[in-house]
């Protein structure tokens, strides 16, 4: 079993004040994007996650029907702890799911729970 899981960060996931908060240091990751999907913003409450972020205002994907719709991104490697982490930094209406990107890896992503 490989060690690592992939996970696709399109928003505050990308920022190293907050991998180093969320993660416990700076991860690299490769830019990718994903396919039929389109960015939202939502409003964040959770003062936490806002201190960590410095913003409240952050981006959510939807699954799109209009073709060509696809979100840039990074792909990064984190531990099964690490994701758990990500799980408990990210709020209510945010939910992860496993994802194929363009460059054919499979990821998880955080998408909304409206989806």
């Amino acid at each position: 079993m490989h060690p690592y899981e992939k996970l696709f960060s399109y928003g505050t996931l990308q920022y190293s004040d907050v991998q180093r908060a969320t993660f416990g240091r700076t991860l690299k990751g490769v830019a990718d994007a994903l396919p039929n999907y389109r960015i939202d913003f939502i409003t964040i409450d959770d003062p936490d996650v806002v201190a960590i972020s410095k913003a409240a205002s952050h981006p959510i994907l939807y699954a799109s029907q209009t073709a060509g719709d696809t979100v840039s991104g990074m792909v990064f490697e984190v531990t099964a702890k690490e994701l758990a982490h990500a799980d408990s930094y990210e709020v209510a209406a945010y939910t992860r799911v496993r994802v194929t990107l363009q460059s054919g890896v499979d990821a998880w992503a955080y998408v909304s729970v409206e989806d």
